[in-house]
C-alpha cells in the first residue's frame, strides 16, 4: 500500500523547466562555451555541476572555472524563476488532498539544495513536505535512483510503498529503478514520447491525479 508521494520539482511542481536552458544559455554564452540550447536537452536530469563537467569534456570551450559557471547558473535560475516562474496547475490541490489523508510528501531533484530550498519557500510549499532532498546530498543525479532512494530513507519509507510524480524520461526511469510506482506527467510535446511507457501511468496535469487504487 501506498504511503508516501514523492514530487519532481523543475517542471512538476515549478514551470522552472524551460527557464533552466533561458539561464544556461546565459551564463554559456558570457563564459564563450559553445554549447546551443538544443544541447542542452543532452544533459536533462542531471546535476548542475555535472552539466558543466560535461560541457567542458564534450564541447571544449576556454579556461573558465567550472565552479565559478556552476555558481553563476545557479545564482541566476533561481533569480529567474523567482521572477518568472508559477505553481503548476493541480499542485495546491493535489497537496492539500495528500496531506489531509496522511501521505507522508518529500521533494527529490537534481536541482540544488540552495535553489531546491529558496523556491520552495519562496512558493510558499513547505508547509506540505516533510523533507526536501537534492541531488547534490547523493553520488549521481538522475536517471541513477540515489535521490530517490535518499528521500525515502529520510521520510523512514519503503521504497516499494512509494510513488514518484516525474515530468522527465531520466527521472522516471531513476523513480522505477528505485523500486517505486511512477507517474509520469510529461509536457505537451513530449507526451506521446514512447519511452514514458516505462511509467505506472501517465497523465497530461497533476490535475487529473485521482487519489484512489494507490494512484494507477
Amino acid at each position: 500500500m501506498i504511503d508516501t508521494v514523492i514530487f519532481d520539482m523543475d517542471g512538476l511542481l515549478l514551470d522552472t523547466e524551460p527557464l533552466w536552458g533561458k539561464s544556461m544559455l546565459r551564463i554559456a554564452q558570457k563564459h564563450q562555451i559553445p554549447v546551443t540550447l538544443q544541447q542542452f536537452k543532452e544533459t536533462t536530469g542531471l546535476k548542475i555541476y555535472e552539466v558543466v563537467q560535461y560541457w567542458s569534456i564534450k564541447y571544449p570551450w576556454p579556461d573558465s572555472n567550472i565552479d565559478w559557471v556552476v555558481n553563476e547558473i545557479i545564482d541566476d535560475i533561481i533569480r529567474l524563476s523567482k521572477q518568472e516562474a508559477r505553481i503548476m496547475p493541480g499542485v495546491i490541490n493535489l497537496l492539500q488532498n495528500l496531506k489531509g489523508k496522511g501521505y507522508k510528501l518529500g521533494v527529490a531533484t537534481s536541482s540544488p539544495q540552495k535553489m531546491l530550498e529558496e523556491l520552495i519557500d519562496f512558493f510558499k510549499l513547505g508547509q506540505y513536505f516533510e523533507r526536501l532532498v537534492s541531488a547534490d546530498s547523493v553520488g549521481f543525479g538522475k536517471p541513477h535512483p540515489a535521490v530517490f532512494l535518499e528521500c525515502a530513507t529520510k521520510l523512514k519509507s519503503n521504497p516499494l510503498q512509494c510513488v514518484v510524480f516525474e515530468d522527465s524520461i531520466n527521472g522516471v526511469i531513476a523513480g522505477k529503478a528505485a523500486r517505486m510506482k511512477v507517474i509520469a506527467v510529461p509536457d505537451a510535446a513530449h507526451f506521446d514520447d514512447r519511452r514514458f511507457a516505462i511509467a505506472d501511468n501517465k497523465v497530461s496535469s497533476l490535475e487529473d491525479i485521482v487519489i484512489e487504487n494507490d494512484f494507477v
